[in-house]
């Protein structure tokens, strides 16, 4: 039987309604036209999975798994909510998108000058909440993921012109660009229970293998399987080396590799082309090769959740988990 998020959630569901509170308070501005963007960006929330790994892992990092949540935890929340919605308005731009999450990205609405200057504004509620309240430690550790989160960003960049990234480069890649922010939600959630620097590193590096995972996940889904339905090709088409493609490449003589990277470089958005790399990745053992690293991660996840005491909260990271493996979207 799956698990609902709302099902994983019900250890923490007063917290998160409470957090959900706090945070719309944190966002609001005296200035009209950013309490109107400010109530714009709360509203087009998504599943809200960064918090429940910062409140799951400070129940189980904290003296009573069960007990209460500190209130620096919930700022612990905030502050990455913050710093990451600052990158996502930041990303738009850069990317010249016009929708996030079904919802017209800030650029779309309000253009490029207002979505910086938004960026810039979340980057100082975000800096100010914590040195408000002397959260230095919680400070330091979403500011390093944010600084790997652009190092991981400009390595993609650098690599993607050329096509030649390696394994070690990908993996490299996905531990700044994705897996440091779950690792950072672990680690704040650690430290606002108060957990010594061995505990906070535990949980960091729970949360940096689950973060891997959870992208090798979202690579899979541009190559479609039975359960996600037809292939979406849309790293294929933006020239972006992933591991299905990386790993199926690394075994083909260099005639198919130079056909492929061909198409991969000149697709030109051609269904065709796209179509060509899809079906030689799957013919290659791509998929498959990707999916083992995948659950290797989540195996090495759990082992590390394990060694936390049991509680209602453990299960529901641990189910947590499993529902970003098997999700179909």
């Amino acid at each position: 039987m799956t698990v609902t998020l709302d099902q994983i959630q019900a250890p923490i569901a007063s917290d998160m309604a409470e957090f959900e509170k706090k945070f719309r308070q944190s966002m609001q501005s005296k200035q009209l036209l950013l309490d109107k963007i400010m109530g714009y960006i709360v509203k087009r929330k998504g599943k809200q999975i960064r918090p429940m790994f910062v409140f799951f892992t400070a129940k189980i990092s904290g003296p009573q798994p069960e007990g209460p949540l500190p209130e620096a935890s919930f700022r612990g929340a905030a502050l990455i909510e913050l710093l990451h919605t600052a990158t996502l308005v930041h990303d738009d731009v850069v990317d010249e998108s016009n929708y996030r999450r079904g919802f017209f990205s800030i650029n779309a609405l309000w253009k490029n000058k207002i979505a910086v200057l938004v960026g810039d504004y979340l980057l100082s509620k975000g800096l100010l909440l914590s040195l408000e309240n002397d959260d230095y430690e919680l400070l330091k550790i979403v500011s390093n993921a944010v600084k790997e989160l652009s190092e991981g960003e400009l390595l993609q960049i650098e690599k993607a012109r050329r096509l030649d990234i390696t394994e070690d480069v990908y993996f490299d890649i996905i531990r700044q660009k994705t897996a440091s922010l779950i690792a950072s939600c672990c680690a704040v959630g650690a430290s606002s229970a108060g957990a010594d620097k061995e505990t906070v590193e535990r949980a960091r590096l729970f949360g940096e293998k689950v973060g891997m995972a959870f992208q090798i996940k979202d690579d899979l889904f541009d190559f479609g399987t039975a359960e996600i339905g037809k292939p979406v090709g849309i790293d294929i088409k933006e020239k972006k080396m992933t591991l299905p493609l990386i790993h199926a490449l690394s075994q083909a003589d260099w005639l198919t590799k130079r056909r492929v990277i061909f198409n991969v470089k000149n697709n030109d958005g051609r269904k065709d082309r796209v179509q060509a790399v899809i079906e030689f990745v799957k013919q290659s053992g791509g998929l498959d090769y990707a999916i083992r690293v995948m659950e290797r991660y989540r195996d090495e996840a759990l082992a590390i959740l394990h060694t936390f005491p049991a509680s209602a909260s453990r299960e529901s990271l641990e189910q947590l988990i499993n529902y970003t493996i098997e999700r179909n979207h």
